[in-house]
């Protein structure tokens, strides 16, 4: 129990230090030259207009959740990309029916207690065909959610506002 805690301590402590360290280091050599532009209030690429206490812009909402969705969508690309690689690695002809490594890749892919022995070259070219099908329909799925935003115009940071007055316009 002592070594855990010790561990523990050890590990904490040397995380404050890597995030400590670089702060006080800038602290100290960094410039202190201050002006009314560097200390004027700047927020999310919009000017500060009136009280605090007001909503900002949806658009910055609207482009911060429609980055989440696809980090997180694109985060599904990675355990894809391992099983089909992994299956890939199977439909090699030249690996016979009772090599070591298909067994292995293929107790990988079933699970250790199965039964079922290796996967032959061409159950694991008829899976990958399934598996690059079933990626397509993932990424076009994507794409035509993108195509949405796109038309939309959620994708644009500044929208064209309608004008409402076009001789005030054009006196200016």
């Amino acid at each position: 129990m002592n070594d855990v805690v010790l561990h523990l301590v050890l590990t904490t402590a040397a995380g404050c230090a890597m995030v400590g360290a670089p702060l006080l280091v800038g602290r100290l050599t960094r410039p202190n030259k201050p002006t009314t532009q560097k200390e004027s209030i700047y927020e999310c690429g919009e000017e500060t207009v009136g009280s605090s206490f007001i909503q900002f812009d949806i658009r910055f909402y609207t482009v911060a959740l429609i980055f989440i969705v696809f980090d997180v969508e694109l985060a599904f690309f990675f355990p894809w990309a391992s099983l089909f690689g992994s299956v890939m690695a199977l439909t090699d002809t030249r690996l016979l029916p009772d090599d070591p490594l298909r067994l292995a890749i293929s107790q990988d892919l079933l699970g250790k207690d199965s039964k079922l022995g290796a996967v032959g070259a061409g159950t694991a070219l008829s899976f990958a065909w399934f598996l690059l099908i079933d990626l397509l329909v993932f990424f076009g799925a994507i794409m035509v959610g993108f195509a949405y935003l796109w038309k939309r115009g959620d994708l644009d940071w500044v929208r064209a506002m309608p004008r409402k007055n076009a001789a005030q316009d054009a006196a200016h």
